[in-house]
C-alpha cells in the first residue's frame, strides 16, 4: 500500500469508477448508477468522489457527501483482490476529515443490512447501526 494515493477523483475516470463499481461495490439491491448520475455529483461537488488510486488505478472509492447541513458516506468499495489491506479504512478517514474540513459534526454511512463484512469495517471505526431510523426510498 506504499504507493497508494487517496485523492479526488477527476472528472476523466468517472467511466473508470463506475466500471470498478461493477465489481467491486454491492450493486444487486438498487438500479444501476449511471454515467450522467455520476457526472451530476462530480459537477455539483468535485471533491466528493474519493479514489483510491495505485499505479495509476483505481482500487478504492467512497462519497463523502455533504449537504451544508447533513454529512453521509456512500459507495465504500475496495477491489475484492485487494481487501484486508487498510484501503478501506483509508478512505474512510479521508472521508471523516473532508466532511470535517466542511464543519461536519455527524456523519452517517449507507450500508446494506446484507453485508457483512461492510458492518465489519464501519463498526472497526466508530460508527453503529442506528436502531431507531430507517431509511425510506422512492426510485425516481
Amino acid at each position: 500500500m506504499t504507493n497508494l494515493v487517496l485523492r479526488a477523483a477527476d472528472s476523466r475516470e468517472l467511466h473508470a469508477v463506475l466500471t470498478f463499481w461493477k465489481t467491486a461495490a454491492e450493486n444487486d439491491s438498487r438500479p444501476p448508477d449511471t454515467p450522467a448520475a455520476l457526472a451530476a455529483l462530480h459537477l455539483r461537488d468535485p471533491e466528493a468522489l474519493i479514489v483510491a488510486v495505485e499505479r495509476d488505478r483505481i482500487v478504492g472509492t467512497i462519497i463523502a457527501g455533504w449537504d451544508g447541513w447533513r454529512c453521509h458516506l456512500y459507495r465504500l468499495a475496495v477491489d475484492p483482490e485487494r481487501r484486508r489491506e487498510g484501503i478501506g479504512r483509508a478512505l474512510i478517514a479521508a472521508a471523516e476529515d473532508r466532511i470535517r474540513s466542511l464543519g461536519g459534526t455527524r456523519i452517517d454511512a449507507m450500508v446494506l443490512d446484507d453485508n457483512p463484512r461492510a458492518h465489519a469495517i464501519w463498526a472497526a471505526r466508530g460508527y453503529h447501526r442506528q436502531e431507531d431510523w430507517s431509511r425510506w426510498v422512492k426510485p425516481l
